[in-house]
């Protein structure tokens, strides 16, 4: 009897270890039906992952804000540029108004040896260099300043403790019409022209050795802006000595003198509607006129010229009416279209725009599109429409729409009206629901058939029992 049961047992633990065995496969197989992963889908998945990745914040360098200015600044500004002119200095004599021009000879206390130079930055190029008179151009942004820079102590000039700047009590400057006052240790002077050549008021920075500067530091005498500029540096030099033991005390007069300019390097004109006061931009149309605003660069050739259509022998032509220079702040309201030249004469470029004043169609869409008026007149014959505005724009008419002839193949038409099989390559949707259904079927077979074998095997087991129980009888 315990054979049997021995036997019963182990047929009932290879059965088990049977349906265990193919239950978890055929699971595993009906979820993989049930929910394909495609290789297209991993593919955009693995690109989105490489292609959008957000690095670790640890790992991420941001530039610091000061960092980045500083750069963009050194880029934009560039290197600060510095032109040092020529201290032309004369002996003017004593007391004459600093007008004599006497060259520096061994015998004058002032041979070998310069008090400090005058030196521009602050501009961004300079033309004329060669020349006694520099101009300097600036663009946005710039401020061209004149510096001066001391290189004697002015109680012990030269290292000659018998050499200093006196205090000039009486001077005066006849070239800029100065007259007598007290200079003190040395004035500076400098006079401004404007673009109309109209001499300003020279400035006067009485005390300027004394008070303004120290040896071996710059400091600055003043911003300037376009114009022409006069600049002089007068003093008196005070030496001791002594001619058989008894003191001796004489003065000298130097002057320091030297001329530059001062301009705008752009090239550029803005016109303004004279109603709207809005700012109009190349080929830019509008009812009312325009004025010219030159942004106070008063060193500019403008020129404008204006156009206007006449009818000719072929019909509307374009006819100029004038062409002359044109000056800040003019005013043009009459219909026509309008030329800008502007030119600077000290960088060699120029700049042009056009704007059309007026309500002519024709106009508008010459100044917007750029096309000749014989050419726009062409495409309106054939049909074209012009907008407000100038654009142009092509209407086809419904008349001229031919209907496209459509050929029926009857024989294709037949064809697909006879019922076909469906592909299940073509067919995805369909592919999955069958998938899903044999999934279904599969897993009730596989648990019925497992189902089956553990009964047969105990029926099996049983027979074998009541036929052994007989046997023992």
């Amino acid at each position: 009897m315990k054979r049997y049961l021995n036997k019963i047992r182990m047929a009932a633990f290879v059965a088990a270890l049977t349906a265990a065995a193919i239950l978890p496969s055929a699971a595993v197989s009906a979820a993989q039906d049930t929910e394909p992963f495609s290789d297209q889908t991993f593919s955009a998945v693995t690109e989105t992952t490489i292609d959008d990745a957000v690095p670790a914040a640890e790992n991420t360098v941001k530039p610091s804000a000061s960092r980045t200015s500083s750069d963009t600044s050194t880029s934009a500004g560039g290197e600060l540029q510095h032109y040092f002119f020529d201290n032309a200095l004369v002996n003017t004599g004593l007391d004459t108004g600093y007008k004599e021009k006497n060259s520096i000879t061994r015998e004058d206390p002032h041979f070998g040896w310069t008090l400090g130079k005058f030196n521009v930055t602050g501009y961004t190029r300079i033309t004329n260099e060669d020349t006694d008179n520099p101009v300097f151009l600036k663009t946005v942004g710039d401020k061209v300043t004149l510096w001066f820079k001391l290189d004697q102590d002015i109680n012990k000039l030269n290292g000659d403790e018998n050499l200093k700047i006196a205090s000039d009590s009486n001077g005066s400057d006849e070239y800029f019409g100065i007259k007598e006052t007290n200079f003190k240790k040395g004035t500076l002077i400098v006079r401004h022209s404007d673009y109309q050549n109209k001499n300003q008021t020279p400035v006067l920075y009485k005390d300027y050795l004394n008070s303004k500067v120290n040896k071996g530091q710059d400091t600055t005498v003043e911003l300037f802006e376009e114009g022409d500029y006069e600049v002089a540096l007068d003093y008196e030099v005070e030496r001791h000595s002594k001619f058989l033991l008894i003191p001796k005390t004489e003065y000298f007069n130097y002057r320091m003198f030297f001329k530059f300019s001062v301009r705008n390097g752009n090239c550029m004109v803005y016109p303004f509607d004279v109603k709207t006061n809005e700012e109009l931009s190349n080929s830019s149309v509008t009812e009312n006129g325009f004025r010219l605003d030159l942004a106070k660069s008063r060193y500019l050739d403008i020129d404008i010229k204006k156009e206007i259509l006449k009818e000719g022998a072929d019909g509307l032509t374009e006819d100029v009416r004038f062409n002359s220079p044109a000056k800040d702040g003019a005013k043009y309201t009459s219909e026509g279209i309008y030329t800008i030249t502007v030119s600077n004469r000290y960088t060699d470029q120029q700049t042009e725009k056009k704007i059309y004043v007026g309500t002519n169609n024709l106009l508008k869409a010459h100044i917007t599109t750029g096309l000749s008026v014989s050419e726009i007149k062409k495409r309106v014959e054939a049909g074209a429409e012009i907008n407000d505005d100038g654009t142009i724009v092509t209407v086809i008419k419904k008349s001229e729409v031919v209907p496209e002839k459509i050929t029926v193949d009857e024989k294709a038409v037949a064809a697909k009206s006879v019922p076909q099989t469906v592909s299940l390559s073509k067919t995805p949707d369909v592919v999955k629901e069958s998938s899903n259904s044999s999934s279904d079927h599969t897993l009730l077979f596989v648990i019925a058939a497992a189902a089956a074998g553990v009964i047969i095997m105990g029926t099996v087991v049983g027979v074998m029992y009541l036929k052994s129980r007989k046997e023992n009888k």
